[in-house]
């Protein structure tokens, strides 16, 4: 089970280290090789740290523009249109 201890310690994560510790917790249930208590928590963990990756690749896609060059030859910034 997560607790807000550890969602708090998930926050101070960058998007990378994050990322390392989700794929390390997917590395570890798929040998299955531990105790299914142990199992359970980390695939609650691993949600949560998925969660929040998602949470910061929107946040990231939401600040990606884009280069436009319009008719009359001038150039703008404008948000990317990012489908989901």
């Amino acid at each position: 089970m997560v607790t807000s201890e550890d969602k708090n310690s998930v926050k101070s994560l960058s998007f990378e280290e994050a990322l390392a510790e989700l794929e390390d917790i997917v590395r570890k249930l798929e040998s299955g090789n531990i105790p299914l208590e142990s199992a359970i928590d980390l695939y609650s963990r691993g949600n949560f740290l998925r969660s929040y990756c998602e949470k910061r690749l929107a946040e990231a896609k939401l600040r990606v523009e884009q280069v436009v060059v319009s008719q009359d030859g001038n150039i703008e910034l404008k948000p990317a249109e990012i489908s989901s």
